[in-house]
This record gives C-alpha cells, structure tokens and sequence, in this order.
C-alpha cells in the first residue's frame, strides 16, 4: 500500500508543478530603457543586476512622470524613450512580463530621495520619513505605494527603515509612487 501511495504522490506534484510555474508573480524592478516599441507594445528594461526584461502593456497599463500620456494606447509610451531611468511594476505570468505602471524617474519624471526612519501612517496613507539632509516630512503615498509599503514592514515587524521613495509633487504635496528598501 505505501509504494502506491508514494508513486500517487510523485504523480500528483509532478502534475502540480506546471500549474506552479503559470501562477501569477508581481514584481518591481528599477532600471534603463534600452527599446521601445509602439508597434509591439513592448518597452524592454535592463534592470540594475543587468537583466532584461520585456515588458509588454495592457490596456491598464498606466505611466507617470512622462508628458502627455495615457493608459494602454499608444500615447503611453510618450516620454518613454532609450535612456528613460523607469521603475516598472509588473506581473509575470507563464513567462509573460506585463506592465502595469511605469515610473519615469528623473529631472522630468518621479524625483528620488534617500530616506531613513520610515513610519507609515495607520489608515491615512502616509508615511513620515528623515531626508539625507536631516528633514522630517510627511509624504503621501499612491494606494500600490501603501500596500508595498506596509506589506516590507510587516515583513521586518517594524516601521524603521532606510530605502529610497520615489516622489513626485501633485496639488502642492509630495507623493510617494514607489519605495526601494535598502539592503
């Protein structure tokens, strides 16, 4: 009876393992533009650990930090260009990399700032942080911006942290797209 049970066993994972390997993997990687392409609706990102990836936009896809974009259409890749410094959220699925927001950093895009001593805000969508050059200011954060957030501090059991935000200035408040903790 137990060599049965041990090959059904052996049977069942090896059935299992394909359905493992299509589930769906969010992801978030900060890197260089090095192609796109409207016709494909395709950006391919060489990330900092010198990887690859193409990353292909849906109809949701949406792009901050760039002039005059939109979701999806071809509009969306206005500002992407060869260069563009991007941090790209993204789910991966059966080998597919799709964008779901593109982050233009830079002058003309999300600004960085180096912080220490995060403390998110309970339900208010904040998080107060230290500047590199000592300031204390509270940020708002995007609704991804929180979860990511909160999901890193639960992980660590606690709200301090150094890292990198990812902030952009609407309606005269800086406001957090993305977080990078530093390792």
């Amino acid at each position: 009876m137990l060599p049965k049970l041990g090959t059904a066993a052996i049977a069942i994972a090896a059935l299992c393992a394909p359905v493992q390997a299509l589930e769906k993997k969010h992801g978030v990687l900060v890197g260089a533009v090095i192609d796109v392409s409207a016709a494909t609706k395709t950006v391919t990102v060489k990330a900092a650990d010198g990887t690859e990836h193409a990353l292909v936009f849906a109809g949701h896809t949406t792009v901050h930090g760039a002039k005059d974009v939109g979701k999806g259409g071809e509009d969306a890749f206005k500002g992407l260009e060869k260069g563009s410094k991007v941090a790209v959220h993204y789910t991966a699925e059966g080998g597919k990399e799709t964008a779901d927001e593109v982050d233009k950093l830079g002058d003309d895009g999300l600004k960085v700032v180096k912080v220490t001593g995060v403390h998110v805000g309970r339900g208010a969508k904040t998080v107060a942080v230290k500047t590199e050059d000592g300031a204390e200011e509270t940020y708002r954060v995007t609704g991804r911006a929180a979860e990511e957030i909160s999901k890193e501090v639960a992980k660590g059991g606690k709200d301090a942290a150094k890292g990198t935000a990812y902030v952009t200035e609407e309606a005269g408040h800086k406001v957090v797209h993305f977080f990078a903790w530093a390792i």
